[in-house]
């Protein structure tokens, strides 16, 4: 099979995420001196913190939303495991200790720029035989695009954010730390843990040294347990779709070509495995993430799914298990 065909891996939210409910929180929660200051422990501005600085040290909570959820306990579980700390999925005293090692600021300034106003963007349908006519599937907003970059759900930016102008070059807005992180080291191996949810990187010694919420098959399409090899890496790939591999397709659709782009239903990176149409990949709905079943395939955000690209090659075994 050629590397750019997945067509298993088409997002199938079983259990859609909703979008953060943040439009009531209290603006002075969020101010930035408050985020930046490690002494804050309690409520929305720690939660921020938090997340921002366990996705820097490489346990992702995913879409950083300031919002108590699943993916925040999984992050922490993983940070804690990693540390010798007791694993609790809680912020307490001893992760707080931890995470606030790293002294940088949770929140930096950030300018928008001409390239980032001008996109282009465009709303993405729904129908992926209207997807096949684009020829590529790029960001539908700014807010969108920008979140992605900085690893944030674009409410979360906007409410840093509430009376900058995204759509004039030139306005700084306060967005998570995050970008420019280096490379992770290259993995033993790739462990997939369908009880959590997560895809963890672990090194010849059998330590967890980064770890990434994901979505992972369903009732229907189960996850393939067992080891399996990588055969390609593919970044911005193509997506070739079949209908008649999907038990949910529309039955008026035929097989189409879908352009590549963040919002191509496997996102920007797609690890090709050794099991027919299977493989790791990112998606255009990170919200979604660890919140959603699959159709088999392993479902990250698309700047983990990068991450993890970048950390293997075709020697590093992927260990699914349950």
């Amino acid at each position: 099979m050629h590397p750019r065909t997945a067509p298993l891996a088409l997002t199938l939210l079983l259990a859609t995420a909703p979008a953060p409910a943040l439009a009531g929180t209290d603006a002075a929660s969020l101010r930035v001196d408050g985020i930046n200051q490690p002494a804050t422990t309690e409520g929305m501005a720690a939660r921020i913190r938090a997340q921002v600085l366990l996705d820097r040290a490489r346990f992702s909570p995913g879409e950083i939303d300031g919002l108590a959820g699943s993916n925040q306990r999984r992050a922490v579980r993983g940070f804690q495991s990693a540390r010798g700390l007791e694993v609790t999925g809680e912020l307490d005293a001893a992760t707080w200790d931890a995470l606030n090692a790293d002294a940088a600021p949770a929140l930096v300034d950030y300018t928008i720029t001409e390239a980032d106003v001008a996109g282009p963007y465009r709303k993405v349908p729904d129908d992926m035989m209207a997807k096949a006519r684009l020829e590529t599937l790029g960001y539908a907003s700014i807010d969108e695009a920008l979140g992605e970059r900085f690893h944030a759900s674009p409410e979360l930016l906007r409410q840093l954010n509430p009376r900058a102008d995204f759509a004039r070059a030139g306005t700084s807005i306060k967005v998570p730390n995050v970008a420019g992180l280096p490379a992770l080291p290259k993995a033993a191996r790739v462990v997939v843990d369908k009880s959590d949810s997560t895809v963890s990187l672990v090194d010849a010694a059998g330590k967890t040294y980064a770890q990434f919420p994901a979505s992972s098959g369903s009732e229907r399409d189960p996850l393939p347990i067992g080891q399996w090899e990588i055969k390609a890496v593919i970044e911005d790939p193509t997506y070739h779709y079949n209908p008649k591999l999907f038990w949910d397709a529309d039955p008026s659709h035929g097989k189409a070509t879908v352009a590549a782009g963040p919002n191509n239903p496997v996102g920007v990176v797609w690890i090709d495995l050794s099991k027919p149409h299977y493989g790791l990949h990112g998606t255009p709905e990170p919200r979604s993430i660890g919140k959603a079943q699959s159709h088999g395939c392993v479902r990250l955000t698309n700047w983990d799914a990068l991450a993890v690209a970048a950390a293997v090659d075709a020697s590093v075994p992927v260990v699914m298990q349950e």
